[in-house]
């Protein structure tokens, strides 16, 4: 995990509202980590087209969550992935 974090900012999920207020993302290497807390049905989009949605948070603040749309063959390989998994 060293290795891969090398040169790379961790930003908390519950921190990313303020930290694309506040910095230029699109500047640096960055990552988060998220545990599913919620997964909502697949839906179809107007196209026809399935997708999914799942909520993420980082367990600090658990009011603070992200929605994760997934389209295509992301869609097609993660739709099955089981809430709680990180």
């Amino acid at each position: 995990m060293d290795r891969k974090m090398s040169n790379r900012k961790l930003i908390r999920l519950s921190q990313l509202k303020s930290k694309l207020a506040t910095e230029n993302l699109e500047e640096i290497d960055w990552v988060t980590f998220g545990v599913i807390v919620k997964k909502v049905t697949p839906q179809s989009a107007n196209n026809g087209r399935t997708f999914s949605i799942w909520r993420l948070n980082d367990l600090r603040d658990l009011n603070q969550c992200v929605s994760l749309f997934l389209f295509g063959d992301v869609h097609k390989e993660h739709w099955k992935t089981e809430q709680g998994t990180v």
